[in-house]
């Protein structure tokens, strides 16, 4: 009975954004460039490249993917750094309800708002694994530079191993693919 599979009709971005992406339809595509960050259980500040992505398949929802690597003073690459993956639902009021996993072990359930150039998210619960280092909140904000569209700036505030909600990442990405 499940000896073949038939190929997957759909595409992975489809021509027709589901009505509901419309305040988010900016973010769609590629996005990469460079940040810093730094917390204060890190040794110091640090550079980071980033590469964020966003698609849909036609229904009301965006697929996130983020990955980041450390980078030394001429951009070479030293070591993975993060990486997560999830989903943004969009509701019709512009609210966001985003579900982040990082496979260090934690997920985020994420709410926020879109208005067309800006989202920003706010944890509103934090799950983990046993291992996972304990994170409480987070919060993270994209940014569509104006005029120039093709700018994506990314800001993200932490609470995690007793420290309270600060600042943790800042990074500027250009749009490599709409």
């Amino acid at each position: 009975m499940f000896d073949t599979v038939p190929a997957y009709p759909y595409s992975d971005q489809p021509r027709e954004a589901h009505p509901l992406l419309a305040p988010v339809l900016g973010l769609l595509g590629t996005w990469r460039g460079r940040g810093r960050g730094g917390y204060p259980t890190l040794d110091g500040d640090f550079t980071y490249a980033q590469e964020v992505t966003f698609s849909h398949d036609g229904r009301p929802f965006l697929h996130y993917e983020a990955r980041a690597w450390l980078i030394d003073a001429d951009d070479a690459p030293l070591r993975p750094a993060a990486r997560e993956s999830g989903w943004w639902r969009l509701q019709p009021d512009g609210r966001v309800e985003a579900l982040i996993t990082q496979p260090t072990g934690i997920a985020e359930i994420a709410v926020g708002a879109a208005d067309g150039t800006t989202v920003a998210l706010a944890t509103g619960d934090v799950a983990l694994t046993p291992t996972a280092k304990r994170v409480e909140a987070s919060s993270r904000r994209y940014t569509l530079g104006e005029p120039d569209t093709r700018i994506l700036d990314f800001t993200h505030e932490l609470a995690a191993v007793g420290q309270p909600l600060q600042h943790h990442l800042t990074a500027r990405l250009h749009r490599t693919t709409a």
